[in-house]
């Protein structure tokens, strides 16, 4: 297992900017959860944190693709260091907001402002990765490797955007977030060797993008977007009903655990000759692991039950990952991935929102409805597409998007 991954690791800057790039993620499990923790306390409405999480999503959604286009045609680094300022400048006005207690939609407004500057540089990444190995059995290895650190990061975000919003300062989780985000992403930029070449393109020359795949995954992705952006909420609100509000951060942490367990374990393993089939499987499997987690009694069993539905988190998001690769031109391989994680943010943001009505409500437990419901939604998707042949030139498939 370890030789595998040794020998992506050991391609020339790959370890560095893998590292780079999974600090400069770390936002994406510390932002929403910060949000929520800091407006509810303000508030004493999870919905109203939620909506304000929502609307830095929608805003990181809306600007995604078009970060990974401009990416792809002018060059990571020049992107790199203008989002990151973008950010910076998004997360202090959005505390100020938070802090003044400005009325809606100032707080709203102003996480979208931070949205828009949101890195990309998960997909940005992962079109490194692309460019750098050696051949295509070892993206398996090394989109695996990015799963893993995502998963680290969902681990390691959400205990420490939890210490340090009630234990330290109530802004300094987001506070720490904006750095990471800023500082990583400049770091990133300052990797030109890792780079993936800029394609050139003539008017209505670009390569084409096929939505007869790109659609039906994207969808997939905003129901799993859903589904994470709910999850998120539902926890803290039943780690406060059973009176340790505290606990959200390390039952969040566990949920990755058990998705970073299943990514190490699928990165050793050969690329599956049917990626589609894979997520398929693994997409259902999600879903129906949330069926128990709406009649568990206490935090210990929500801990375990989180862990086992972590489990299948990594096989689905590597398996969609493949599937896109596997049909994408190279040169617009960063937009296509961004799209990817467009649909996903473009879910939390509902989810979140759902999420807390649902709690506000009904309770923590009726809550989980809300990410059982996504799942099997995207799973339904996944199970009725056809895509195309896989061994079919991208350039060919139609229809297509420029």
């Amino acid at each position: 297992m370890m030789t595998t991954y040794r020998e992506v690791l050991s391609r020339p800057g790959a370890a560095m900017f893998s590292a780079t790039a999974a600090v400069a993620r770390l936002p994406l499990s510390m932002l929403g959860l910060g949000i929520v923790l800091l407006v509810s306390a303000r508030t004493g409405s999870y919905a109203q944190g939620g909506t304000v999480a929502a609307a830095y999503v929608l805003a990181a959604a809306a600007f995604g693709p078009l970060q990974g286009r401009l990416a792809d045609r002018w060059g990571q680094a020049p992107v790199l260091r203008t989002v990151g300022l973008i950010y910076a400048v998004g997360i202090t006005v959005t505390l100020v907001s938070i802090d003044a207690g400005w009325s809606t939609p100032w707080p709203h407004l102003c996480a979208a402002a931070a949205g828009l500057g949101t890195p990309q540089t998960g997909s940005m990444v992962r079109a490194r990765w692309a460019n750098s190995v050696e051949h295509r059995g070892q993206l398996n290895t090394a989109f695996s490797i990015e799963a893993v650190l995502d998963e680290v990061v969902f681990v390691v975000g959400p205990v420490l955007v939890t210490f340090l919003t009630l234990q330290v300062s109530a802004y300094s989780g987001l506070i720490v977030a904006a750095i990471a985000a800023t500082l990583g992403s400049w770091a990133l930029a300052a990797q030109r060797r890792t780079e993936p070449p800029t394609i050139a393109h003539s008017a209505g020359q670009r390569a084409p993008i096929s939505w007869r795949l790109l659609g039906p995954v994207v969808a997939m992705c905003l129901g799993l977007g859903v589904l994470f952006g709910s999850t998120e909420v539902i926890v803290v609100a039943f780690t406060t009903e059973h009176g340790h509000r505290g606990a959200s951060g390390t039952v969040l942490a566990i949920w990755a655990a058990g998705s970073l367990f299943a990514g190490v374990v699928v990165g050793a393993s050969a690329q599956p000759r049917d990626p589609l089939r894979r997520l398929r499987w693994s997409i259902l499997g999600l879903a129906l692991l949330f069926v128990p987690l709406l009649f568990l009694p206490g935090i210990p069993w929500l801990a375990i039950g989180m862990f086992l539905a972590g489990v299948m988190i990594s096989p689905t998001l590597i398996a969609a990952v493949n599937v896109i690769e596997r049909d994408v031109p190279s040169s617009r391989l960063t937009e296509a991935l961004t799209w990817t994680t467009t649909g996903m943010a473009i879910g939390v943001a509902p989810g979140a929102a759902i999420a807390g009505w649902t709690v506000d409500h009904r309770g923590a437990s009726d809550g989980f409805l809300v990410p059982l419901v996504a799942g099997l939604a995207a799973s339904a998707v996944a199970w009725s597409f056809r895509p195309p042949a896989l061994d079919q030139s991208p350039v060919n498939l139609e229809p297509v998007w420029h």
